[in-house]
């Protein structure tokens, strides 16, 4: 199974994001190779998610390819980073983007939940 399958299985089986409780919205993931593009959406109703792969209207869009979503999701690359390098394309609400951003996997070498701060010690 591709790591993007994974990802949005996984996300459609948790069923609730405690960092996504304060938010609500859909995110449609267009995913384009070639002439094919790929959906997924994701509707977020505070924290409770649903995933399906249907291409209809959505708060907002990201578009982008297959290969770099997918690492995206295994951590391999940053989403806000593919953003600004213009690798992805968003249209609607970014700020949907930026809350969602935060369930994305991080590095293999990061240490502890993204959610978590920590204080070095004096």
């Amino acid at each position: 199974m591709d790591p993007t399958t994974r990802f949005f299985e996984d996300l459609d089986r948790r069923g609730y994001e405690p960092l996504l409780a304060k938010t609500s919205g859909t995110l449609r993931f267009d995913l384009h190779e070639g002439a094919h593009t790929r959906h997924w959406l994701l509707q977020i109703d505070r924290g409770r998610l649903e995933v399906s792969q249907e291409d209809r209207e959505a708060d907002t869009v990201l578009g982008t390819g297959p290969d770099l979503f997918g690492d995206i999701v295994a951590g391999g690359e940053n989403a806000i980073a593919a953003l600004l390098r213009g690798d992805m394309t968003v249209s609607g609400d970014l700020r949907l983007v930026l809350q969602v951003e935060r369930i994305f996997p991080g590095p293999a070498t990061s240490r502890g939940p993204r959610h978590e701060f920590r204080r070095e010690a004096r």
